[in-house]
């Protein structure tokens, strides 16, 4: 009797990451949370203002309760990355590159111009012509200010690689803070707009470096104190439900100081939905297609059409509120932003996902 011989099994690939309960339905928990926030700003004005004025320093507009819940959404993130692995991106830069074109020489360009379009023309019977010119400034500074915390959540959402999605990230940075004051000055058209440089690094510091060095240093002491499966298996878990709340609880307060503008103008509200919704879908498109043309791996494709469509909207916040007032048409812009981009990202990160197969097939993986 002849033995068959051994053939080669190919494994089927990873199934994709399972979302849990909330991350299923975080669209219906960011209306909640808009509706919650809303009425604890109507109900609780005097506690709401109070916590909205909780900056780490004066004139900072950096909020203290925001930055907590932040760091507890990406520091979970953090705790994943393995730093040692970072010196290898160097030699897959394409992906890098994609993202910081499109978010440096097109986003910011194409939201000015989408901006212009529909503000300054197709909605012009219903916005008043300074007031549309307001509304076009803090669209532009929402769109300068490229997204930091809230990628790794996109990032763990598609399967992305955590140690690229820090580098994307980290060199986004590093730019922002030479470059996002020029584009925001140059595309406002106003010689006299001055972003404060105490608000742009302060919110670099706290919203990226300090989760960033808590992560590394707790991650090299457990891993050498209690060993890698420990780490993973015990440790890591109990962090699990505590990015999705971090997020929910953000987003209740940004609404919750904002209550007074989402109310009152609630159709500059549906008006300013559509070029931030438009801007997001064409942007994250553009990056996706960039990087299957240029054959880019799914899992760091995915976190960079994330990264080239969302936005840095606590920083955006800040700075309007800074330069305009936080009543100001501006500072409604920026709100709106956090209104729309979390439900419209969500609604990306699952197209990246059910695209995976379609994506791979073109990138010839």
């Amino acid at each position: 009797m002849n033995t068959p011989t051994p053939s080669l099994i190919t494994l089927p690939p990873a199934a994709p990451k399972r979302l849990n309960f909330f991350e299923r339905y975080l669209s219906l928990w960011v209306l909640v949370c808009m509706i919650v926030g809303v009425a604890l700003g109507k109900l609780l004005p005097g506690v709401i203002a109070a916590l909205s004025k909780l900056e780490f320093s004066r004139g900072s507009q950096v909020n203290i309760p925001i930055a907590v819940l932040i760091w507890l959404m990406i520091f979970p993130m953090m705790l994943k990355i393995d730093f040692g692995s970072l010196g290898s991106i160097a030699k897959r830069p394409k992906g890098l590159f994609i993202t910081l074109f499109v978010n440096w020489l097109v986003k910011p360009f194409s939201m000015a111009l989408l901006a212009w379009v529909f503000l300054q023309g197709l909605f012009a019977s219903w916005i008043e012509p300074e007031m549309a010119k307001n509304y076009t400034a803090g669209l532009i500074i929402l769109a300068a200010a490229p997204c930091t915390a809230m990628v790794f959540v996109w990032s763990y959402l598609t399967d992305g690689d955590a140690a690229y999605t820090l580098v994307q990230v980290a060199v986004n940075d590093l730019i922002m803070l030479v470059a996002f004051a020029p584009i925001v000055m140059y595309l406002c058209g106003v010689a006299d707009v001055i972003v404060p440089s105490n608000v742009l690094v302060t919110s670099v510091v706290v919203f990226i470096v300090i989760p960033l060095v808590a992560g590394f240093l707790t991650r090299k002491v457990l891993l050498k104190s209690h060993g890698l499966e420990w780490f993973e298996s015990s440790f890591l878990p109990r962090f699990q439900p505590v990015t999705v709340v971090a997020l929910l609880a953000t987003l209740v307060l940004i609404f919750a100081f904002q209550a007074e503008n989402l109310t009152s103008r609630w159709m500059a509200v549906i008006l300013l939905a559509v070029p931030i919704m438009v801007q997001v879908y064409f942007n994250s498109s553009l990056t996706y297609l960039l990087m299957r043309w240029f054959k880019v791996p799914h899992n760091i494709a995915s976190p960079g059409a994330l990264i080239g469509a969302s936005n840095f909207f606590e920083l955006a916040v800040a700075v309007a509120i800074t330069l305009f007032g936080p009543s100001s048409g501006a500072a409604l812009a920026c709100v709106v932003g956090v209104l729309v981009e979390v439900p419209v990202m969500l609604s990306v990160c699952r197209l990246c996902n059910a695209s995976r197969a379609w994506y791979q097939r073109g990138a010839g993986a």
